[in-house]
């Protein structure tokens, strides 16, 4: 099999500088402990190691572009190499200006071609190297230069507070969401400017349908049903930092256990479809939203080639944007949806704009 995504979109540049989905979702749905095998879309590198930190036996990280891999690598040797505070003004989560001190002190656990990507990427270490990619310049543009125009610091401050359910509810409705936020949200998450900005246009090929309209509805669960004091993706947006609310990865509690099962991890650039050609045995798949990009008859043959792939009991986690893409009928003996445990993880999910997560079982 070929890689549909592969012929359509650039993976030449940094595209995702952090991981956009819910480490904490993943780690419930594919339960990747001592003895599992698991099989990871690198993209940043984050979730990734966030599964090591449950002691899998294997985690084998894939990506199409090289410039992921780099920033997998560099997460990486700063985990071998770093205190856990350093990791966070590395990545960006503080203030520092020793981050170039910082990256000479990682640079000799990198390979050749993550080494002279990041040399002649100085400016990118300067500014924390979660902040750099496509998709964190389109929230930073949000957050700079069209969040004010619709709301004062102050508001976005107290949006960020811990308040009850009620309170959330209440605050949304009658200071948050008002005309100008509205009108915004239309413009700013529509299908051509997020192309433009944000995602790859090809990335949109299968979606049906009113994006910012979608996006919205999530985005008003996220600020109510959940709670913004403790999602470090709304921080990020709103303040280009996470304040506290940490995503799994880089939790200080699971520093150590990263740090001590890197040896248990490895990658390779190149497309999914190649790698499972050889490799073979796998029990958790962190599929990202791989699928969105793909034709139903490409997703369909793709998930025939994993389950193929994959022991008895082992499980494919992924995630649903705009193109809705679920186990079709015709692997309904070889793959079982956990609908309940699908529902019941996405009603927490802190990744608040994908439409769905899919939880499925090899049988």
């Amino acid at each position: 099999m070929r890689s549909e995504a592969a012929g359509r979109a650039d993976f030449s540049g940094i595209r995702y500088a952090q991981c956009w989905e819910d480490a904490d979702v993943l780690l419930s749905a594919l339960e990747p402990g001592p003895g599992k095998r698991c099989l990871s879309i690198a993209s940043a590198g984050d979730n990734t190691l966030a599964l090591l930190s449950r002691g899998p036996e294997s985690v084998l990280a894939l990506d199409l572009s090289p410039a992921q891999l780099a920033c997998l690598e560099i997460r990486v040797a700063a985990y071998r190499t770093l205190q856990h505070g350093e990791l966070l003004e590395l990545i960006g989560c503080v203030d520092s200006g020793a981050r170039n001190g910082l990256y000479r002190a990682c640079r000799r656990h990198l390979s050749s071609g993550a080494r002279a990507f990041w040399d002649d990427r100085t400016e990118l270490i300067d500014a924390g190297v979660g902040s750099v990619g496509k998709f964190e310049h389109y929230f930073t543009m949000f957050r700079e230069r069209v969040l004010p125009l619709v709301h004062p610091r102050d508001t976005v401050g107290e949006l960020l507070l811990p308040k009850s359910g009620d309170e959330r509810r209440s605050f949304y409705r009658n200071t948050w969401n008002n005309w100008r936020w509205r009108l915004m949200f239309r413009m700013f998450f529509s299908r051509k400017l997020m192309g433009l900005l944000g995602r790859d246009p090809e990335f949109f090929r299968y979606v049906e349908g009113s994006v910012s309209e979608r996006i919205l509805k999530r985005t008003e669960y996220a600020l109510t049903e959940l709670d913004p004091a403790l999602n470090p993706y709304i921080h990020w947006i709103l303040t280009g930092r996470f304040d506290g609310a940490l995503p799994a990865a880089l939790r200080e509690e699971n520093f150590e256990p990263i740090r001590r099962n890197l040896d248990r991890l490895e990658w390779r650039c190149g497309s999914l479809e190649e790698s499972l050609g050889h490799d073979r045995n796998f029990d958790c798949f962190n599929l990202s939203d791989i699928f969105e990009y793909m034709s139903p008859s490409s997703y369909e043959e793709l998930l025939k080639l994993i389950v193929s792939s994959a022991r008895s009991g082992g499980r494919l986690a992924y995630w649903n944007m705009l193109a809705p893409r679920q186990r079709p009928e015709s692997l309904a003996t070889s793959l079982r949806p956990l609908a309940e445990l699908s529902s019941k993880l996405f009603a927490r999910d802190q990744a608040f704009f994908y439409s769905a997560l899919v939880v499925e079982e090899v049988i």
